[in-house]
């Protein structure tokens, strides 16, 4: 009898397995049929390859507002910040009156192996004409950009040189770098700022931290503002660093995924200090994943506003032409049983993204009072056992508005005209010599430097050229911000982020407040 029922057991998981088998043929012959068929017979000429792109786009597009599709080229442009590195010549640059001003090389890069200095500007690739005929930055990009070990033939231009300059550079590869700033913000306070987290984080994180210790730090601001995430094991292993061997960092659950636990492997080499986390609206993913396991473990403090509240797991499927299926697999949650995935319907993308604006409508970033938890969504953190919520984003510890009359119109319009970056472009090639001169040491520059009022009028008389004006009151409300950022950002083109940042988080309520919690 027992034999009977295990035959009618492996016959019934057959027939069930042939059942499925057969149900999964019918569909893939009918999406055939239906390619066969545009194909073959429709009225006009079709891009078949663009279709079956479509069709691929339409199935996810009714699933959830995180599952995606990319193409071969999306696909490159996507992965190679999370990848580390890019092959190319190695230099920073933006566009200058239709030139390529190079900001700075790359430190070691095959640019500065050669030669090449910040200044310098790059009229010509293999013979090409870069300069002054309207080239979009993208295909400037594509000729500079290339596989190790080709040759980048430049012609170049430099102030003060009459002849023009060849350079022959030799394509590498060429660092992506995950980590924004890294600097002493007050004594015995750290700041480190990671952009997003890739393959190179965990290893650049160490570095700071590191570098951070040797200059005494005892806390530590990690500020993850802006923040859209990345690797989730990336960010896993980060946040290890800040708590005790087997504690809980993060979980991840889904209807064909069995759970699977992340834990601390190791009491981390900054469990001790104090920490506090910076986030905000558009800190998300895995960003969120550091800030809800420091949250929850109570380790350190959240200031800020709600995060953004990304708490799906995409699994990548690469095609076989290069292109790329990004499927929803899993939702992840915090140590105490959080999904912060804020609520969404299936297939209205649109609604979705604009949740930004409704929060800015409802005045949730600039009131804690607006923001409505569920209750059936409350959570406690697992040593203090103080209340968290789950359900659509983190919650800091202490809000911090956003303050809506910081920037004024004027500024903003300055701005995205880019008036605000070419003049100081232009102020910069000007005199950076001098600069470099006068200014030994960026701590000397952040002490006496004054942004003189030539730049000023510079950017307000480019401004009435392009239309962009403002009265007497507006223009002098807009002054110390305006200052301020160009200070900031002529520290950048002389040394690098760090200083940028060194200078623009002084004005910073967010980064006012964690100082203050770690007086």
């Amino acid at each position: 009898m027992k034999r009977i029922t295990i035959l009618l057991t492996v016959v019934l998981l057959a027939m069930s397995a042939a059942a499925q088998l057969d149900s999964d043929m019918q569909r893939i012959r009918k999406l055939h049929m239906a390619l066969s068929a545009i194909e073959a017979l429709y009225v006009d000429s079709v891009n078949i390859d663009k279709v079956t792109e479509d069709a691929i786009r339409g199935m996810l597009e009714k699933l959830d507002p995180h599952s995606s599709y990319s193409t071969p080229k999306e696909t490159k442009e996507m992965t190679e910040p999370l990848n580390g590195s890019f092959e190319g010549i190695g230099v920073q640059f933006n566009m200058a009156d239709d030139t390529l001003l190079i900001i700075q090389p790359v430190t070691n890069g095959p640019s500065e192996k050669v030669g090449i200095l910040a200044g310098d500007r790059i009229v010509a690739v293999a013979d090409t004409a870069i300069a002054g005929v309207k080239m979009s930055k993208e295909e400037i990009m594509r000729r500079l950009r290339g596989p190790k070990g080709t040759t980048a033939h430049l012609k170049i231009v430099r102030r003060g040189i009459r002849d023009t300059l060849f350079f022959d550079v030799v394509r590498d590869k060429i660092p992506i770098y995950s980590i924004d700033a890294t600097y002493m913000i007050r004594p015995g306070v750290g700041y480190i700022r990671i952009s997003s987290f890739s393959a190179t984080t965990y290893q650049e994180f160490m570095e700071s931290m590191g570098k951070l210790e040797k200059q005494g730090m005892r806390d530590l601001v990690l500020d993850l503002q802006g923040n859209g995430g990345g690797y989730l094991q990336a960010a896993a292993d980060l946040a290890g660093e800040f708590l005790r061997q087997g504690d809980l960092i993060v979980y991840t659950e889904g209807r064909t995924v069995p759970r699977r636990d992340y834990r601390a492997q190791a009491t981390g080499a900054f469990s001790k200090g104090r920490l506090v986390v910076l986030v905000d609206e558009y800190s998300a993913s895995a960003a969120e994943i550091v800030t809800g396991a420091i949250q929850d473990q109570d380790r350190g403090q959240v200031v800020g506003r709600r995060t953004f509240g990304k708490g799906l797991v995409q699994r990548p499927i690469e095609l076989p032409d290069s292109s790329m299926i990004r499927l929803t697999i899993a939702h992840y949650y915090t140590p105490s049983g959080r999904c912060i995935q804020k609520p969404y319907e299936k297939g209205d993308k649109a609604n979705y993204a604009l949740d930004m604006v409704n929060r800015l409508k409802h005045g949730e970033l600039t009131s804690q009072d607006s923001i409505h938890f569920i209750d059936s969504l409350r959570f406690e953190t697992l040593k203090e056992h103080r209340t968290v919520y789950g359900g659509g984003g983190i919650m800091p510890d202490y809000f911090v508005p956003l303050d809506t009359m910081h920037y004024t119109k004027f500024h903003r319009e300055l701005s995205a005209k880019g008036i605000v970056i070419q003049q100081n472009l232009r102020y910069v090639d000007d005199h950076r010599s001098q600069l470099k001169k006068k200014y030994e040491s960026f701590e000397q520059f952040k002490k006496e430097f004054v942004v003189p009022r030539e730049l000023i009028d510079a950017i307000v008389a480019e401004g009435e050229k392009q239309g962009v004006k403002a009265d007497d009151d507006e223009r002098q409300q807009t002054m110390p911000t305006l200052t301020l950022q160009l200070k900031a950002l002529i520290a950048r083109d002389l040394w690098d982020m760090s200083e940028y940042y060194a200078i623009i988080n002084e004005d910073s309520d967010i980064v006012k407040k964690a100082l203050e919690l770690l007086k």
